[in-house]
């Protein structure tokens, strides 16, 4: 089947920066096969994208997304207190049904707001792979690993039976054990070693904040000295926060990819990354984190706060860009997923993941200066269309998945209620 995105302006987002203010993109199958000024041959449906954007679909490096039930409960609460008394006590009491509707909730939340693919650690993973089957959304997914409460080689277990019976193209996975302060040294060792042995990418929580700085350095010495003693360096290596990181430098010759969350770290008060530093060493990417402390998945809101935030801590409007913020939400995302030669950018021969945003509200107009406007005032109501794997997911604003909203939103109440979610 043959689709055709027509007249749109086209951020690739490709090595050269390529940008076509009048172009059409050729879809065959799950394939981008041309990008044309004016095509004119054969076609089975044609989207009219005049005077709007087409892009790549937005990337979440990191995700809990069985946590939307959590969304906005954060107010007040540091990190450990809010994890302790409020998020870890619930979810003790949650069931892979739950599981399911809260994971789908996020999946249809992601479609709604662009976003094609997600890098995901959670539990409840019988559950999870369900949603993404159903919703047809991409995931890097973790089983979320710790031995802190015993049952560490259990949780192992679980994930190898997942790994070895995954039957969903578009669910790879990574070896997620959850952080230095919930996993024994001796267990990361252990997780690293099969992240080599299984060839995976290995994604964990690291420094976002302070306290776990601390933590780390009486325990290790330093930062690097943790990633280096339990042999994570030596594997395809996604360090979500990454809020404090004093020796970024030595991470350059490594497969290091730092995924900032910045609202997630306002909230919580950890702090704010300086990834204008970073980005000198490592890949820097952006994630969400869940909904209980990102408060949602619109990745174009992050972005935003991503870069006003970089040009107030240093003082200096001219240290971080629009650009640059786009690419950590797409081409940089898909390389520290490892699925940059597939999807992050529209080019000939990658997969279609695609999204197409009308800018032509009255309260965002005019564009000027198109990728500014896009990054800084894009709302989740401006993503006409998202396109996973050549499949049209939405159209129009129009989800296109059997599922009834209001039926998953009553499942959702009820689990809120049954749990008294406050």
């Amino acid at each position: 089947m043959i689709k055709v995105i027509k007249n749109g302006y086209v951020i690739t987002m490709d090595k050269n920066g390529n940008i076509y203010e009048k172009a059409d993109v050729i879809i065959k199958d799950d394939k981008i096969i041309d990008i044309a000024p004016n095509y004119s041959g054969e076609y089975d449906l044609l989207i009219d994208a005049s005077n709007k954007i087409v892009m790549p679909g937005l990337i979440n490096a990191h995700t809990h997304l069985g946590m939307s039930i959590f969304r906005a409960t954060n107010d007040n609460l540091n990190l450990d207190d809010w994890l302790n008394k409020k998020i870890w006590p619930i979810e003790d009491k949650l069931t892979d049904d739950d599981i399911y509707y809260t994971t789908l909730l996020s999946c249809i939340e992601m479609i709604k707001t662009g976003c094609v693919m997600a890098n995901d650690m959670y539990f409840g993973s019988k559950g999870i792979l369900k949603a993404l089957k159903d919703s047809k959304v991409r995931c890097l997914f973790g089983r979320c690993l710790m031995d802190a409460h015993n049952n560490g080689e259990e949780k192992i277990n679980e994930f190898l039976e997942l790994y070895h019976n995954n039957d969903n193209p578009l669910v790879k996975f990574a070896v997620a054990p959850h952080a230095f302060y919930t996993c024994s040294k001796e267990y990361l060792q252990r997780c690293s070693s099969l992240a080599k042995e299984l060839n995976l990418p290995f994604h964990i929580h690291f420094c976002e904040n302070e306290n776990e700085v601390k933590g780390i350095c009486e325990k290790y010495g330093s930062p690097f000295n943790a990633l280096k003693d339990t042999g994570m360096l030596d594997t395809k290596l996604i360090l979500a926060h990454g809020t404090f990181i004093d020796e970024i430098d030595k991470l350059k010759d490594y497969d290091v990819s730092v995924i900032h969350n910045p609202i997630s770290n306002l909230n919580l008060g950890c702090g704010i990354a300086p990834i204008v530093k970073y980005k000198q060493f490592v890949n820097v990417g952006l994630g969400t984190d869940g909904q209980g402390s990102g408060n949602n998945m619109n990745l174009f809101y992050h972005m935003s706060v991503v870069d006003l935030l970089q040009k107030g801590i240093y003082k200096d409007p001219t240290v971080y860009s629009s650009i640059d913020t786009l690419k950590s939400a797409t081409i940089n995302n898909a390389k520290a997923l490892g699925v940059d030669d597939n999807i992050g950018s529209i080019e000939v021969g990658k997969d279609a993941d695609i999204i197409v945003v009308d800018l032509n509200n009255v309260e965002i107009y005019p564009g000027v200066d198109i990728i500014t406007n896009l990054i800084h005032n894009t709302e989740s109501n401006n993503v006409d269309t998202t396109i996973i794997h050549g499949e049209i997911l939405m159209q129009n604003h129009e989800l296109k998945l059997d599922i009834d909203l209001d039926s998953l939103k009553n499942k959702v109440d009820e689990i809120i209620n049954r749990l008294m979610i406050a």
